[in-house]
């Protein structure tokens, strides 16, 4: 059996690409992000439909980094996105996992091997091309295929990041793709539920 997942939405968001003219990723952040260099966290609630207080909770816990005079960067919002992408199929705390596996401590970019909005472009990406490719399903291995095909313009940071990214991405993906499956059985028991 095979079930088309339909990417509709900007991923992590509730925006339709098609409203904001087809782009995702680093298009997408550079159209919010361009009259000024942070957002609000109004915005932030608008842009990915998480409310305020699931917000604050988040950088209370150390999920995202605290705003800086009320607003949020470009890789703060990324890393939001990335959250709320895989935060209906993974427990918060292995996302947190996650995200620390691959950027270290939220509050240092020195130990980062990749800024977060560039690892959501990387994201976007490899999702685009999976759709283009075979209508969003595709194998382990071709998702594999398509990590090495959008990540080659990386450059380590070390021995070894790009095989950890590559392996966050996998994550990621898969991830986002198991929530997006999971809308799909909750929309068919929707129609049982309607039917009885």
């Amino acid at each position: 059996m095979t079930i088309k997942i339909e990417n509709r939405m900007i991923p992590g968001t509730q925006m339709d690409k098609q409203l904001m003219g087809n782009v995702t990723g680093l298009a997408f952040l550079d159209k919010i992000f361009y009259i000024q260099n942070g957002i609000m966290l109004a915005q932030i609630r608008d842009i990915s439909g998480i409310d305020g207080s699931t917000l604050q909770n988040w950088v209370k816990r150390g999920w995202t980094g605290n705003a800086v005079n009320k607003t949020y960067t470009k890789d703060q919002l990324s890393r939001i996105l990335l959250i709320n992408m895989m935060r209906q199929s993974l427990q918060l705390e292995k996302i947190d996992f996650i995200l620390h596996y691959i950027n270290g401590d939220i509050n240092s970019k020195d130990d980062d091997i990749i800024p977060e909005s560039k690892l959501y472009d990387y994201v976007c990406k490899i999702i685009e091309a999976a759709d283009e490719a075979g209508d969003g399903v595709c194998t382990a291995e071709q998702l594999r295929e398509l990590v090495n095909i959008h990540t080659a313009d990386y450059a380590e940071v070390f021995p070894g990041a790009k095989e950890r990214l590559h392996k966050v991405l996998m994550i990621i993906i898969t991830a986002y793709n198991a929530a997006k499956l999971s809308d799909f059985a909750n929309m068919q028991m929707l129609d049982i539920a309607a039917e009885a």
